[in-house]
């Protein structure tokens, strides 16, 4: 074997030529699985039971650092995350649409009153001035159980109760001039 042969190439290769590593292309290499040298699993992972790791695993530096390569100068090992200091815990739900500063903003979504919306829809569709009464009666409720339970909706109940005055004037007002015009 001539010191020629020891060398390995360093040009594009004819075709056919073997790579540097001596396996052909696409081919796979001698241990398919074998994890790169310096590699070790997370901490807190277990293998499967009855697995047993192939060859070539082996331990490495820890987290940051490259091995072969020192760490630069003034920079330590990083300390890991521990438990959050005392005092933090679930979030808690403020008073206003704003945190305080610094804080993670979490707003509690109260349900809309099903009284109010019934309201508001009735005064929309009159439906031969029942739906105005209804709309009255359901307003008044609703308005009652916001206050109450602490629930949304007290805009649509005030337009319910709104709509269904409104409605009940169309009503008196169709009754006079019917009664007007059948005196005269």
């Amino acid at each position: 074997m001539t010191e020629r042969d020891d060398q390995q190439p360093t040009g594009p290769q004819p075709h056919g030529a073997l790579p540097h590593d001596g396996q052909p292309h696409g081919t796979q290499p001698a241990q398919p699985h074998a994890a790169p040298s310096g590699y070790t699993a997370p901490s807190g992972y277990a293998a499967p039971s009855g697995y047993t790791a192939p060859s070539g695993y082996g331990t490495s530096a820890g987290f940051g650092e490259s091995p072969g390569y020192p760490a630069p100068a003034g920079y330590g090992t990083q300390p890991g995350y521990g438990a959050p200091p005392a005092g933090y815990g679930a979030p808690q739900a403020w008073p206003g649409p704003y945190a305080p500063y610094g804080q993670p903003a979490y707003v509690v979504q109260r349900s809309t009153n099903g009284m109010a919306v019934a309201s508001m829809v009735l005064g929309i569709l009159w439906i031969y001035w029942i739906g105005s009464v209804l709309a009255l009666v359901f307003g008044y409720v609703a308005r009652q159980q916001i206050r109450q339970r602490g629930e949304a909706g007290d805009g649509m109940a005030i337009a319910g109760i709104v709509l269904g005055y409104v409605g009940l004037g169309m009503l008196l007002l169709v009754l006079v001039i019917g009664i007007s015009r059948s005196t005269s």
